[in-house]
């Protein structure tokens, strides 16, 4: 199902380029976690039957690189010429070197960034990859975050941002900024589920074994991850089916056709793997959905609803005090506070 927070593939079968900008020092997790999130989503395809969703490449200033574990790193491509408009550009972190950008290569990449990458490219800096970003002006005005112990050093390099504090990742824009090390996987799982809707997002983060795949905005649980810490296949097939259309008019007796059981079982099943009855479980979803469309999008409050699987906005508001301690319209005007364009489906 499309969604506001999913972005739009325009019906072309071309992946999406993502390029791995590598610096010395490079911090060989901010660049193997996020990689290997969007392999894992084009295995997800391939085995779907569908084109992959991302073409790779790493590209670097530099001829030989080492990493932070001693690795040496050879064979990725020279600062290529032109980027193309769909491309995500992917800033990795780096140790030892977070701040200094006096080396020739160095001056090169800022010099490469402030030529090619544009407002309209999607850009995710890993850990200190935002200072990279941000020495180089493309945060300037936007809401970003980075390592914990690099606050301040974000702040001097880039003075016309907004450092945040406490987030995991903070997307603004096509700006999206994450925190130390894992929290690349999260911000990577969060891409995905941009381009490819949150269904295959959540299989990517199961078959690495991400059960606990954390929000934006703090390290909670995210909903569309939760309840899937259990190997039951039958249960599986449910979840899946209700993350790729929340909105469908679902009943017990269709999900259990989908588990292939009763709907007696099926609500036992469910309760014993996923800790949750089923109905618990598709109000959450639809929750969560609701949430990222008032976020994301201008929609409004009735076409919220209606895409969100509720039956009437009294409904909705009716679920939503269930689990929100706030009305849909203060959780809105929150969320924008912060000046976020919405990304177009």
């Amino acid at each position: 199902m499309a969604t506001a927070n999913t972005l739009s593939m325009n019906g072309r079968h071309a992946p999406m380029p993502v390029y791995f900008l590598l610096r010395e020092r490079t911090l060989a997790l901010d660049l193997v976690g996020p990689a290997e999130v969007f392999r894992y989503a084009n295995r997800t395809a391939e085995v779907e039957g569908t084109p992959p969703l991302f073409a790779l490449h790493y590209i670097s200033a530099e001829n030989r690189i080492d990493t932070s574990i001693g690795l040496h790193l050879t064979g990725f491509k020279p600062l290529p010429p032109d980027l193309p408009a769909e491309a995500i550009v992917v800033l990795v972190g780096c140790t030892g070197l977070d701040d200094d950008f006096s080396s020739p290569a160095a001056r090169r990449t800022i010099e490469w960034l402030r030529k090619h990458v544009t407002p309209r490219h999607r850009m995710l800096c890993i850990c200190t990859g935002a200072l990279l970003a941000g020495h180089a002006g493309l945060l300037d005005g936007r809401q970003c975050t980075t390592h914990h112990n690099h606050y301040d050093a974000l702040r001097r390099l880039a003075p016309r941002a907004h450092v945040v504090e406490n987030r995991i990742f903070v997307e603004d824009g096509m700006a999206c900024t994450s925190a130390g090390v894992t929290a690349g996987i999260d911000l990577s799982l969060h891409m995905v589920a941009r381009v490819a809707g949150h269904r295959i997002s959540a299989i990517v983060a199961h078959k690495m074994v991400i059960y606990l795949r954390r929000a934006g905005n703090d390290p909670q649980l995210s909903p569309w991850l939760a309840f899937r810490n259990h190997m039951h296949p039958a249960v599986h097939r449910v979840q899946d089916a209700i993350i790729e259309n929340p909105a469908r008019d679902w009943t017990v007796a269709a999900l259990a056709q989908i588990a292939c059981t009763s709907e007696r079982h099926l609500n036992r099943l469910f309760r014993e793997h996923a800790g949750t009855g089923i109905v618990d479980y598709l109000q959450r979803i639809r929750i969560s959905l609701a949430r990222e469309l008032l976020a994301q999008s201008r929609l409004d409050i009735e076409r919220v609803a209606e895409q969100s699987g509720f039956n009437s906005t009294r409904q909705l508001r009716r679920i939503w005090r269930k689990f929100e301690h706030t009305s849909p319209s203060q959780y809105r005007a929150i969320g924008q506070d912060g000046g976020d364009e919405p990304i177009a489906a």
